[in-house]
């Protein structure tokens, strides 16, 4: 898929997931587990459809970071109860 023919556009779960080579399930998933795919957060409509900005895909894509990218945060097992 050709992204900058989108630039200043919006891509779908789906464009998104066939520019990076993924999965939209992976996507999904990813965001709601860390609140973005990689730095990449997305418009929710009304509808529930997700939004992308092309140009922080085009962004990620060319391996630049993105300045609003949060650093990664673990969390730590303390004990398990069987």
């Amino acid at each position: 898929m050709n992204i900058s023919s989108t630039t200043n556009q919006r891509l779908t779960t789906e464009q998104l997931a066939l520019a990076l080579h993924g999965k939209p399930s992976t996507i999904r998933t990813r965001l709601c587990k860390t609140g973005s795919y990689y730095g990449i957060k997305p418009i929710k409509l009304p509808s529930g459809r997700l939004l992308w900005p092309a140009e922080d895909v085009q962004a990620l894509l060319a391996g630049e970071g993105l300045e609003n990218e949060e650093p990664k945060r673990f969390k730590y097992i303390t004990h398990l109860n069987f």
